[in-house]
């Protein structure tokens, strides 16, 4: 409660600073409400934190809690994605950290889950690159983030325009060399660090007559801080954006990335604080291929007025080969065949194609401008899964199987959806912003999901489920000065039934045919904005209610396991960022910053409902600290900074259960709080030349963020302890 009650105080002294400076000119901010979709932003400010728009390109985000990451400003380990940095200053941002190279990003916020940031709508230049978005919407890939402009996040209201979610939007806008104005500039950044980390990333862009165009290429391997954690990624982009005339433009790209990494698998909470380094799976292999080709079109009629459509794709390969019984099961030499055990092999296959097609356009309203934005949406994806097949007794990755995979299914899903958002401005302060969605969404499954005990094939339950959604939503504004302003918002959202609630093994288990999809809404109120050039903040409560949660249950008296609706969960709290430059408020020198800045966020999320065979009405949702709070102080000089930042997420359940004691197998039991501290710093020796170097963990904590079930490997997954880098940077 000690961060509640530093943030309630600095929410008053914000307040205060506001109120002493009314209608001051903002300038430190993004220059326009209007900002193209790709741009460069936050040039010439020390900060990675900005506040958007009320518009981007053909999207609204007036009236919605959202936030813009700046990379190029970002203090912090971008080479292995180290998010906890990166979003240090968006408050309630939950992070899973137990991968060391970064490769899976989990992160949630208000309660929901973390993993791989599956309650979010992740998106790679404004379009999907998740699984499937609907029926698996789990992110095995995510970009490298020294490839990354700037981070868009939009929380709740974000559904009406983007679709099935409930904890937002969180939108990765790569490089595009538009800001570069000559024919030809090679760009490289070159990082080592701890545990053998290598990473080269080079870029290529340039601008001549009519085109402009951007590519790169990314190689990054290391040991990883555990044993048995080796890992290599390679990701190659591309785009060329050509200008037919000045108002309308095609851009093509296209990246692909190949992923490797050895899975050093989950500990006791005993091996855990023995040594949290050790691994007893070395035959773990995770292995992903991921190609995303992008087409869009730009139509700009005129300065208020644009057309945007995309035609994208995902085609994504998902191996993994190991031995993945719990923990307390050793990995060992079978003493009758001299060899290890052979290894289960699992592989899924993503080909999804979608198409978005976007209009805004302002209008007249009697003496006052509106705007109005809407967009369609066409999608198809297939997934194929075939999975416990019999791979071979080594050690390295080897996806060869031994028969026939017993479970094979393929999964498909169908939407299609259309939506129109308008910005009703009353007066000159107030601003009212409506908006509805509706989709038609399918999803269905068929195929064989294993043998019988006789040898005969079992098929999986024929099951299709069609519906249609109605969401609607509303937001507003009101500028209380010309650079702060309320703001508050509510929207519907809704989580559709997933592949895994739809391969139910009929000798087991059974799925309700009145399954529901998950329904609910999100509500926001703050105030948010900047007091000259020294002080930006953002200030809110939030309200999140997650109805017909889906869970697996055994009714009483029953032989087998009920997949059904299992109750309904409600987050409410409080989120609070401030930023303040003691050097811009206090003096007037130029090559000097001091500058302070905290993010907290307090959730308290429980189920509120449940199932008459379930039993969580009450207690604390899975993954949901009450506490998390980022801070951090930076001192610049001339061309030099250096950043401190400390980061505390309190202690959380691992299961619905709410289970305290840690189980034998490490899977099940309390989450620790803990309290992580890193250091960073940048020097540019000129405008084209930067060396960067920081200590991750400085006090080397021993922690986990994780139980897991399953892969990565069952039981604690530790985080790392202290490790380092150092990169140097170059233009030409």
């Amino acid at each position: 409660m000690k961060f509640l009650f530093l943030s309630i105080i600095g929410f008053l002294s914000v307040v205060n600073l506001v109120a002493q400076h009314k209608e001051e000119k903002v300038t430190d901010t993004l220059p326009l409400n209007y900002l193209p979709e790709i741009t460069v932003v936050g040039r010439g400010s020390k900060s990675d934190y900005q506040q958007m728009p009320e518009i981007v390109g053909t999207n609204i985000y007036a009236g919605k809690k959202s936030s813009l990451i700046v990379l190029d400003n970002v203090q912090g380990n971008v080479v292995t994605n180290t998010m906890r940095q990166v979003l240090a200053k968006v408050p309630g941002i939950h992070i899973w950290e137990s991968d060391p190279s970064g490769i899976q990003i989990g992160i949630a916020a208000r309660g929901l889950s973390p993993n791989r940031s599956w309650e979010f709508n992740i998106r790679q230049n404004g379009y999907d690159i998740a699984a499937d978005p609907f029926g698996y919407p789990e992110a095995y890939y995510n970009p490298q983030l020294q490839a990354v402009q700037r981070i868009e996040i939009v929380r709740g209201q974000g559904s009406l325009q983007y679709g099935p979610q409930f904890g937002g939007l969180v939108n990765y806008i790569l490089r595009n060399g538009s800001e570069i104005n000559k024919k030809f500039e090679f760009e490289t950044q070159q990082t080592i660090g701890s545990n053998a980390l290598f990473n080269s990333y080079n870029a290529i862009g340039g601008k001549t007559g009519k085109v402009n165009y951007y590519s790169f290429f990314d190689h990054r391997n290391g040991n990883g801080w555990r044993d048995n954690s080796r890992f290599f990624t390679n990701a190659g982009f591309g785009t060329i954006t050509y200008k037919f005339t000045p108002k309308f433009s095609l851009t093509a790209e296209v990246m692909h990335s190949h992923i490797r990494s050895q899975q050093a698998g989950g500990l006791t909470d005993s091996l855990f604080y023995i040594d949290a380094k050790q691994s007893f799976r070395r035959r773990n292999w995770f292995d992903i291929v991921w190609t995303n080709p992008a087409l869009t079109a730009t139509y700009q009629f005129n300065k208020k007025t644009r057309l945007t459509t995309k035609l994208f794709a995902t085609i994504g390969d998902r191996n993994s080969v190991g031995f993945i019984p719990s923990i307390t099961i050793k990995d060992s030499i079978n003493t009758l065949t001299g060899e290890y055990n052979n290894r289960v092999l699992n592989v899924d296959q993503y080909r999804n194609y979608g198409l978005e097609s976007r209009f805004i356009t302002d209008y007249k309203l009697g003496k006052t401008t509106g705007t109005i934005a809407g967009g369609i949406r066409l999608y198809t994806g297939t997934t194929h899964r075939r999975a416990d097949g019999k791979g071979t007794t080594g050690i390295g990755y080897d996806m060869t199987v031994i028969g026939n995979y017993p479970r094979d299914i393929s999964f498909t899903s169908g939407n299609a959806a259309v939506f129109v958002e308008n910005i009703f401005r009353i007066g000159t302060k107030l601003l009212l912003i409506p908006g509805v969605r509706y989709e038609w969404l399918e999803g269905s499954a068929s195929g064989r999901n294993g043998y019988a005990s006789t040898g005969t094939e079992i098929i999986l339950q024929d099951i299709k489920r069609s519906r249609t959604f109605l969401l609607a939503g509303i937001g507003t504004e009101y500028h209380v000065t010309k650079a702060t302003e309320l703001y508050a918002n509510i929207s519907q959202a809704y989580r559709p039934i997933q592949f895994a609630n739809l391969q139910a093994p009929p000798t087991t288990d059974v799925v309700d045919p009145n399954l529901k999809d998950a329904k609910g809404y999100n509500a926001d109120l703050g105030y948010r904005g900047k007091v000259k050039n020294f002080l930006q903040f953002d200030v809110s409560t939030f309200y999140l209610e997650y109805n017909n949660r889906v869970g697996t249950i055994t009714p009483a008296g029953a032989n087998y396991r009920l997949i059904t609706n299992v109750g309904n969960s409600i987050s409410k709290g409080f989120e609070s960022y401030a930023e303040f430059n003691f050097i811009k408020a206090f003096s007037k020198a130029k090559n000097t910053d001091v500058i302070l800045f905290s993010s907290y966020s307090y959730t308290n999320a429980k189920y509120s409902g449940d199932h008459k065979d379930a039993a969580t009405k009450g207690k604390r949702v899975e993954n949901a600290p009450k506490d998390i709070f980022r801070g951090g102080l930076s001192l610049g000089y001339k061309n030099f900074l250096l950043t401190g930042q400390l980061s505390f997420v309190g202690k959380t359940f691992s299961d619905a259960n709410n289970t305290v004691q840690p189980a034998a197998n490490g899977q099940n039991g309390l989450i620790p709080s803990y309290t992580i501290t890193d250091l960073t710093a940048t020097y540019k020796f000129c405008k084209d030349l930067n060396l960067k170097a920081g200590i991750n963990n400085l006090l080397d904590e021993r922690y986990f963020t994780r139980r897991a079930g399953g892969y990565p490997g069952p039981g604690v997954l530790p985080g790392d302890g202290r490790n380092f880098f150092i990169s140097v940077g170059a233009k030409l």
